[in-house]
């Protein structure tokens, strides 16, 4: 019996004039990336940033690939989780990638989930005034979010993400194959920044989710179709605004809210990112629907298709004690979407009708924390 066909790759480009570069979409893409890699940056040398979770079921791969191009590496493990995107981790990778005498004609590969490709791509940007380096996202919320766009950086005590630099990729490969060694809370998590694109600005994405997450879930197209997805509609987003003057700042849907529950729970496995992100869009429906943006029966279809997909949509779901509503808008306020000390929101008018509001009363915000944290 003749082997079967291997898939061809997706391949979405994201338009950014000479810095434009490729998301390659596809399944076991990690044993090919050699090949990839010596095209895109003949004659290299790398420095792999991973975790020790990534490195136990992917670095092999990687590195197999790597010494079939004939492209020397060296590879950094770092520790797993949202802990490790802070001051003494930049220092230990960004020594690292000097060690390896990595030149600014070489390349960094971040091979992980979000916080490996903030913490790498943040000191990529650093390193020798900027080294390039390549994306190889492991986690469903690293392959739809955070690989693609530039943001790079690392969480300060006082909020996360507020230390950091917009710096491109050379290239994101998404193997989709890596998706089938996440574990189940971290693939919903994930999700929840599926979700998000649909809520943003396409109701018939989100109507298709409604109807076929479980499929999502289960993985083949209909996995493969949701991160294609919303690896176009953010490609869309980011040519159009790179460095979020504007537009871009729809992709923060959920994220003011998620944020300060994510600094509230100490960025621990109490609360994932995508967690944090699902109990912000509540919170965000909820907010734009007190203040008649939306109907109710828009916040209330939210909640039920985050549920269904088994992300929490009330903040009694998360484990331990919380701040009260005046903790929480604390937390807020150190938020990067703050201007001249006011907060802005992302809002939304109806499903897939996000818009930029700003000016927001504070005290209808305390109401919405107020009653979320009583339920």
């Amino acid at each position: 019996m003749p082997a079967a066909k291997k898939s061809k790759p997706e391949i979405v480009k994201v338009k950014l004039g000479k810095r434009s570069y490729d998301i390659v979409i596809g399944e076991n893409l990690l044993a090919d990336a050699g090949k990839r890699i010596a095209k895109l940056r003949p004659g290299t040398a790398v420095a792999i940033v991973t975790d020790g979770n990534v490195a136990h079921h992917h670095l092999a791969t990687l590195e197999r690939s790597l010494d079939a191009a004939k492209i020397s590496y060296r590879s950094v493990l770092l520790s797993a989780g949202e802990g490790t995107k802070n001051y003494s981790s930049l220092e230990t990778v960004a020594e690292a990638i000097i060690q390896s005498r990595i030149e600014r004609g070489d390349l960094v590969i971040a091979l992980g989930g979000g916080v490996i490709g903030d913490l790498a791509g943040f000191a990529a940007s650093v390193v020798r005034r900027g080294v390039d380096f390549v994306q190889i996202p492991t986690t469903l919320l690293a392959q739809v979010d955070s690989s693609v766009g530039g943001k790079t950086g690392i969480n300060s005590p006082q909020g996360k993400n507020l230390i950091g630099a917009f710096h491109q990729p050379a290239l994101v490969l998404a193997d989709l194959s890596t998706l089938d060694t996440l574990p189940a809370r971290e693939f919903r998590a994930g999700y929840a920044e599926v979700a998000k694109y649909g809520l943003i600005n396409d109701a018939k994405f989100f109507d298709w989710l409604e109807k076929n997450w479980r499929s999502v879930f289960a993985g083949g197209a209909a996995r493969a179709k949701a991160v294609a997805t919303s690896c176009k509609a953010k490609a869309a987003i980011v040519g159009r605004d790179e460095r979020e003057s504007g537009e871009r700042a729809l992709l923060n849907l959920g994220h003011t809210f998620g944020h300060a529950l994510e600094a509230a729970t100490g960025y621990s496995d109490r609360l994932l990112h995508g967690e944090g992100v699902a109990l912000g869009m509540v919170l965000a429906f909820k907010l734009s629907a007190k203040l008649k943006f939306c109907k109710s029966l828009d916040a209330t279809r939210v909640v039920r298709h985050l549920e269904n997909a088994g992300l929490p949509v009330r903040l009694s779901q998360i484990p331990g004690s919380l701040p009260g509503p005046d903790g929480l808008l604390s937390l807020m306020a150190q938020d990067k979407k703050v201007v001249r000390g006011k907060l802005v929101f992302i809002l939304a008018k109806g499903i897939g009708k996000a818009f930029i509001a700003k000016n927001v009363d504070t005290n209808i915000v305390r109401e919405v924390l107020k009653d979320a944290l009583a339920e």
